[in-house]
Protein backbone atom coordinates (compact mmCIF):
# COMPACT_ATOMS: atom_id res chain seq x y z
CA UNK A 1 0.00 0.00 0.00
CA UNK A 2 1.31 3.61 -1.03
CA UNK A 3 1.89 6.43 0.94
CA UNK A 4 -1.20 8.09 -1.08
CA UNK A 5 -3.26 5.14 -0.32
CA UNK A 6 -3.07 5.13 3.12
CA UNK A 7 -3.90 8.98 3.18
CA UNK A 8 -6.89 8.27 0.87
CA UNK A 9 -7.92 5.27 3.25
CA UNK A 10 -7.81 7.78 6.36
CA UNK A 11 -9.60 10.49 4.69
CA UNK A 12 -12.44 7.84 3.44
CA UNK A 13 -12.86 6.77 7.24
CA UNK A 14 -13.28 10.33 8.69
CA UNK A 15 -17.17 11.49 8.23
CA UNK A 16 -15.84 14.82 8.62
CA UNK A 17 -13.09 15.05 5.96
CA UNK A 18 -14.42 12.51 3.58
CA UNK A 19 -17.10 15.01 2.16
CA UNK A 20 -14.01 17.00 1.04
CA UNK A 21 -11.25 16.25 -1.68
CA UNK A 22 -8.23 18.25 -0.28
CA UNK A 23 -4.67 18.90 -1.92
CA UNK A 24 -1.69 16.66 -0.43
CA UNK A 25 -1.34 19.45 2.54
CA UNK A 26 -4.62 20.56 4.78
CA UNK A 27 -4.21 24.27 6.21
CA UNK A 28 -7.35 24.84 7.75
CA UNK A 29 -10.21 22.51 8.57
CA UNK A 30 -13.15 24.80 10.40
CA UNK A 31 -16.39 22.45 11.36
CA UNK A 32 -17.97 25.41 12.80
CA UNK A 33 -20.00 23.22 14.96
CA UNK A 34 -16.71 24.02 17.62
CA UNK A 35 -16.23 27.49 17.31
CA UNK A 36 -15.39 30.17 14.64
CA UNK A 37 -11.94 29.13 13.73
CA UNK A 38 -10.58 32.81 13.00
CA UNK A 39 -13.05 33.58 10.71
CA UNK A 40 -13.65 37.46 11.73
CA UNK A 41 -15.68 40.32 10.50
CA UNK A 42 -13.43 42.42 7.81
CA UNK A 43 -13.26 46.05 9.06
CA UNK A 44 -11.31 48.93 7.11
CA UNK A 45 -8.04 50.39 8.10
CA UNK A 46 -7.80 53.64 10.93
CA UNK A 47 -5.46 55.78 11.89
CA UNK A 48 -2.45 55.74 14.47
CA UNK A 49 -4.77 56.75 17.51
CA UNK A 50 -7.21 54.01 16.98
CA UNK A 51 -9.93 56.72 15.89
CA UNK A 52 -12.56 54.41 13.83
CA UNK A 53 -14.40 57.66 12.72
CA UNK A 54 -11.10 57.15 10.02
CA UNK A 55 -12.12 54.36 8.52
CA UNK A 56 -13.50 54.28 5.21
CA UNK A 57 -17.68 54.50 4.97
CA UNK A 58 -17.92 51.33 3.14
CA UNK A 59 -16.15 49.45 5.49
CA UNK A 60 -17.07 50.33 8.71
CA UNK A 61 -20.05 47.93 9.27
CA UNK A 62 -19.84 44.96 7.01
CA UNK A 63 -20.92 42.97 10.39
CA UNK A 64 -19.31 40.19 12.85
CA UNK A 65 -19.63 36.69 11.35
CA UNK A 66 -21.88 34.62 14.16
CA UNK A 67 -22.60 31.27 15.41
CA UNK A 68 -26.20 30.19 14.08
CA UNK A 69 -28.01 27.12 14.81
CA UNK A 70 -29.98 28.31 12.10
CA UNK A 71 -33.10 28.79 13.80
CA UNK A 72 -36.65 30.34 12.01
CA UNK A 73 -39.70 31.05 13.18
CA UNK A 74 -41.81 28.09 11.62
CA UNK A 75 -39.44 25.15 12.56
CA UNK A 76 -37.40 26.76 15.55
CA UNK A 77 -33.84 24.99 15.24
CA UNK A 78 -32.65 23.89 11.21
CA UNK A 79 -28.99 22.90 12.82
CA UNK A 80 -25.86 22.64 10.23
CA UNK A 81 -25.27 19.78 8.29
CA UNK A 82 -22.12 18.55 10.47
CA UNK A 83 -23.84 19.40 14.04
CA UNK A 84 -26.05 22.20 15.86
CA UNK A 85 -23.78 25.41 14.56
CA UNK A 86 -22.62 27.31 11.14
CA UNK A 87 -20.77 30.23 10.54
CA UNK A 88 -23.67 33.07 9.58
CA UNK A 89 -22.84 35.98 7.45
CA UNK A 90 -25.90 38.09 7.62
CA UNK A 91 -26.50 41.75 6.02
CA UNK A 92 -28.70 44.53 7.33
CA UNK A 93 -32.17 44.76 5.80
CA UNK A 94 -30.61 48.24 3.51
CA UNK A 95 -30.51 47.71 -0.21
CA UNK A 96 -26.16 47.20 -0.99
CA UNK A 97 -25.18 46.72 2.48
CA UNK A 98 -22.55 43.92 2.67
CA UNK A 99 -21.57 41.38 5.29
CA UNK A 100 -18.25 39.81 5.61
CA UNK A 101 -16.09 37.43 6.73
CA UNK A 102 -12.61 36.99 6.60
CA UNK A 103 -9.77 34.49 7.41
CA UNK A 104 -5.94 35.28 8.21
CA UNK A 105 -3.01 33.36 6.71
CA UNK A 106 0.30 33.73 5.56
CA UNK A 107 1.94 31.52 2.48
CA UNK A 108 4.88 29.16 3.02
CA UNK A 109 5.28 28.33 -0.81
CA UNK A 110 3.90 29.00 -3.75
CA UNK A 111 1.43 26.43 -6.20
CA UNK A 112 -2.09 25.13 -5.56
CA UNK A 113 -4.55 26.34 -3.34
CA UNK A 114 -7.82 24.70 -2.66
CA UNK A 115 -11.18 26.19 -0.59
CA UNK A 116 -13.72 23.94 -0.10
CA UNK A 117 -17.31 24.44 1.84
CA UNK A 118 -20.94 23.07 2.01
CA UNK A 119 -23.05 26.57 1.81
CA UNK A 120 -26.97 27.58 1.90
CA UNK A 121 -28.06 31.05 1.13
CA UNK A 122 -31.23 32.51 2.47
CA UNK A 123 -33.47 35.66 2.77
CA UNK A 124 -34.78 36.84 5.84
CA UNK A 125 -38.44 35.93 6.04
CA UNK A 126 -41.68 38.24 6.08
CA UNK A 127 -44.05 38.05 8.49
CA UNK A 128 -47.15 39.92 8.16
CA UNK A 129 -48.81 42.67 5.32
CA UNK A 130 -50.66 41.98 2.88
CA UNK A 131 -51.43 40.08 -0.43
CA UNK A 132 -48.51 42.81 -2.61
CA UNK A 133 -45.72 40.81 -0.25
CA UNK A 134 -46.61 37.54 -2.57
CA UNK A 135 -44.75 39.60 -5.36
CA UNK A 136 -41.27 40.34 -5.58
CA UNK A 137 -38.69 41.21 -8.79
CA UNK A 138 -39.69 38.35 -11.22
CA UNK A 139 -41.61 36.00 -8.51
CA UNK A 140 -45.33 36.03 -7.86
CA UNK A 141 -45.75 33.14 -4.95
CA UNK A 142 -47.46 30.01 -6.71
CA UNK A 143 -47.13 27.73 -4.18
CA UNK A 144 -43.57 26.66 -5.38
CA UNK A 145 -41.61 29.40 -6.60
CA UNK A 146 -41.18 32.57 -2.99
CA UNK A 147 -40.50 35.83 -3.45
CA UNK A 148 -37.96 35.87 -0.97
CA UNK A 149 -35.59 34.07 -3.37
CA UNK A 150 -35.67 37.57 -5.73
CA UNK A 151 -34.91 39.03 -2.59
CA UNK A 152 -31.10 37.37 -2.28
CA UNK A 153 -28.86 40.15 -4.07
CA UNK A 154 -25.04 37.89 -4.54
CA UNK A 155 -22.16 35.90 -2.32
CA UNK A 156 -18.65 36.04 -3.03
CA UNK A 157 -16.15 34.18 -2.20
CA UNK A 158 -12.43 35.63 -2.46
CA UNK A 159 -8.87 35.62 -1.48
CA UNK A 160 -6.36 38.89 -0.57
CA UNK A 161 -2.82 37.90 -2.13
CA UNK A 162 0.42 39.73 -1.91
CA UNK A 163 3.73 38.62 -1.97
CA UNK A 164 7.11 38.61 -4.20
CA UNK A 165 8.02 42.47 -3.09
CA UNK A 166 4.50 43.96 -2.37
CA UNK A 167 2.61 42.26 -5.60
CA UNK A 168 -0.63 42.43 -4.66
CA UNK A 169 -4.07 40.92 -6.11
CA UNK A 170 -7.22 39.63 -5.64
CA UNK A 171 -9.09 36.28 -7.17
CA UNK A 172 -12.70 36.32 -7.02
CA UNK A 173 -15.69 34.39 -7.91
CA UNK A 174 -19.65 35.77 -7.19
CA UNK A 175 -22.71 34.17 -7.53
CA UNK A 176 -25.25 37.21 -8.77
CA UNK A 177 -28.82 35.83 -7.95
CA UNK A 178 -29.93 38.75 -9.14
CA UNK A 179 -29.60 42.17 -10.34
CA UNK A 180 -29.94 45.49 -8.62
CA UNK A 181 -33.42 45.83 -9.85
CA UNK A 182 -33.77 42.34 -8.52
CA UNK A 183 -34.42 40.27 -11.49
CA UNK A 184 -32.75 37.18 -11.96
CA UNK A 185 -29.20 36.61 -13.19
CA UNK A 186 -28.39 32.90 -11.45
CA UNK A 187 -24.70 34.14 -12.78
CA UNK A 188 -21.22 33.51 -11.50
CA UNK A 189 -18.87 36.53 -11.80
CA UNK A 190 -15.52 37.80 -11.29
CA UNK A 191 -14.48 41.39 -11.48
CA UNK A 192 -11.97 43.02 -13.89
CA UNK A 193 -10.29 45.42 -11.61
CA UNK A 194 -8.54 45.40 -8.16
CA UNK A 195 -10.75 46.04 -4.90
CA UNK A 196 -10.36 50.06 -4.02
CA UNK A 197 -7.96 49.79 -1.00
CA UNK A 198 -8.17 52.58 1.92
CA UNK A 199 -4.44 53.72 1.01
CA UNK A 200 -5.92 54.51 -2.00
CA UNK A 201 -8.95 57.08 -0.36
CA UNK A 202 -5.93 58.38 1.82
CA UNK A 203 -4.03 59.19 -1.53
CA UNK A 204 -7.65 60.95 -3.03
CA UNK A 205 -8.45 58.43 -5.38
CA UNK A 206 -11.28 56.63 -4.54
CA UNK A 207 -13.82 57.47 -2.10
CA UNK A 208 -16.70 54.88 -1.60
CA UNK A 209 -20.42 55.48 0.00
CA UNK A 210 -21.58 52.97 2.68
CA UNK A 211 -23.31 49.85 1.38
CA UNK A 212 -21.10 50.49 -2.47
CA UNK A 213 -20.19 47.36 -3.40
CA UNK A 214 -16.19 47.39 -1.92
CA UNK A 215 -14.99 44.46 -4.33
CA UNK A 216 -15.85 46.17 -7.29
CA UNK A 217 -18.28 49.52 -6.96
CA UNK A 218 -18.69 49.61 -10.57
CA UNK A 219 -21.50 46.99 -12.28
CA UNK A 220 -19.54 47.47 -15.76
CA UNK A 221 -16.20 46.38 -14.37
CA UNK A 222 -17.78 42.77 -13.35
CA UNK A 223 -17.82 39.97 -16.25
CA UNK A 224 -19.53 36.60 -16.40
CA UNK A 225 -18.04 33.37 -16.70
CA UNK A 226 -19.78 29.88 -17.10
CA UNK A 227 -22.94 29.09 -18.07
CA UNK A 228 -26.64 30.38 -15.80
CA UNK A 229 -26.66 28.21 -12.74
CA UNK A 230 -29.56 27.58 -10.47
CA UNK A 231 -28.89 26.56 -7.22
CA UNK A 232 -31.10 24.78 -4.78
CA UNK A 233 -33.59 27.76 -2.55
CA UNK A 234 -36.04 25.17 -2.05
CA UNK A 235 -39.36 27.42 -2.22
CA UNK A 236 -39.26 29.30 1.27
CA UNK A 237 -37.01 30.95 3.27
CA UNK A 238 -36.55 28.30 6.39
CA UNK A 239 -35.70 25.43 4.40
CA UNK A 240 -31.50 24.94 4.87
CA UNK A 241 -29.94 22.77 1.49
CA UNK A 242 -26.20 22.70 1.85
CA UNK A 243 -24.14 23.19 -1.57
CA UNK A 244 -20.27 21.84 -1.87
CA UNK A 245 -18.33 24.59 -3.11
CA UNK A 246 -14.36 23.88 -4.78
CA UNK A 247 -12.55 26.45 -6.07
CA UNK A 248 -8.70 25.91 -7.38
CA UNK A 249 -6.22 28.88 -7.73
CA UNK A 250 -2.55 28.98 -8.30
CA UNK A 251 -0.38 31.48 -6.19
CA UNK A 252 2.58 30.42 -8.29
CA UNK A 253 1.21 31.47 -11.85
CA UNK A 254 -0.94 34.18 -9.70
CA UNK A 255 -4.84 32.92 -11.65
CA UNK A 256 -7.30 31.05 -10.94
CA UNK A 257 -8.05 27.63 -12.15
CA UNK A 258 -11.53 25.89 -11.83
CA UNK A 259 -14.64 26.65 -9.70
CA UNK A 260 -16.62 23.75 -8.54
CA UNK A 261 -20.35 24.07 -7.45
CA UNK A 262 -22.35 20.62 -6.38
CA UNK A 263 -22.52 19.16 -9.90
CA UNK A 264 -20.82 22.19 -11.75
CA UNK A 265 -17.03 22.46 -12.64
CA UNK A 266 -16.01 25.94 -15.08
CA UNK A 267 -12.57 26.34 -16.15
CA UNK A 268 -11.54 29.65 -14.93
CA UNK A 269 -7.88 30.50 -16.10
CA UNK A 270 -9.38 32.61 -18.43
CA UNK A 271 -10.96 34.78 -15.78
CA UNK A 272 -8.86 37.93 -14.95
CA UNK A 273 -6.93 38.83 -12.16
CA UNK A 274 -5.65 42.33 -12.41
CA UNK A 275 -2.99 42.97 -10.10
CA UNK A 276 -2.71 46.38 -8.07
CA UNK A 277 -0.12 48.66 -9.98
CA UNK A 278 1.35 49.83 -6.95
CA UNK A 279 3.52 47.49 -4.81
CA UNK A 280 2.16 47.12 -0.61
CA UNK A 281 3.79 46.56 2.40
CA UNK A 282 3.41 44.62 5.18
CA UNK A 283 1.64 42.62 3.37
CA UNK A 284 4.44 40.01 2.40
CA UNK A 285 3.03 36.21 1.63
CA UNK A 286 -0.55 37.36 2.74
CA UNK A 287 -3.00 34.38 1.88
CA UNK A 288 -6.51 35.67 3.07
CA UNK A 289 -9.95 34.55 2.22
CA UNK A 290 -12.89 35.95 2.63
CA UNK A 291 -16.97 35.35 2.00
CA UNK A 292 -19.22 37.94 1.54
CA UNK A 293 -22.99 38.75 1.28
CA UNK A 294 -24.98 41.40 -0.01
CA UNK A 295 -28.12 42.18 -0.49
CA UNK A 296 -30.59 44.06 -3.53
CA UNK A 297 -33.40 44.68 -1.56
CA UNK A 298 -34.28 46.04 1.76
CA UNK A 299 -34.23 42.39 3.18
CA UNK A 300 -31.81 41.02 5.18
CA UNK A 301 -29.85 38.25 3.33
CA UNK A 302 -27.68 35.48 4.95
CA UNK A 303 -24.91 33.15 3.47
CA UNK A 304 -24.35 29.57 6.00
CA UNK A 305 -21.25 28.08 6.14
CA UNK A 306 -20.78 24.54 7.16
CA UNK A 307 -17.17 24.26 7.48
CA UNK A 308 -14.65 25.47 5.25
CA UNK A 309 -11.15 22.95 4.01
CA UNK A 310 -7.93 24.71 2.63
CA UNK A 311 -5.56 22.67 1.12
CA UNK A 312 -2.09 23.37 -0.52
CA UNK A 313 0.05 21.17 -2.93
CA UNK A 314 3.53 22.85 -1.16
Amino acid sequence: MTTSDVRAALLSADPRLSKFSPLPRILAFDEFDSGTHGWTELLGNYNGRGDLSTVDDHMRDFRPPQLSACNFFDIGTHGALSGTYALKLATRPYKGHTAVAIRRLTMSGRGLVQLETYFAFKSEATLGGGAELDNFGDVQWDGNTHPSEAQFGAFTVATDLCGDGGLRYHTVARYQNTDLDNHFTRQWMAPTVPEPTPREHFEGKVKLEYAADFTAPNPEDWQAFGEPQELCYNEVPTKVNWHYLRWLIDTDKRRNVELQVNDRVMDMRDVPVPPYEERYETLENLLNFYFSVRTHSSVRNFLFLDSVLISVDW
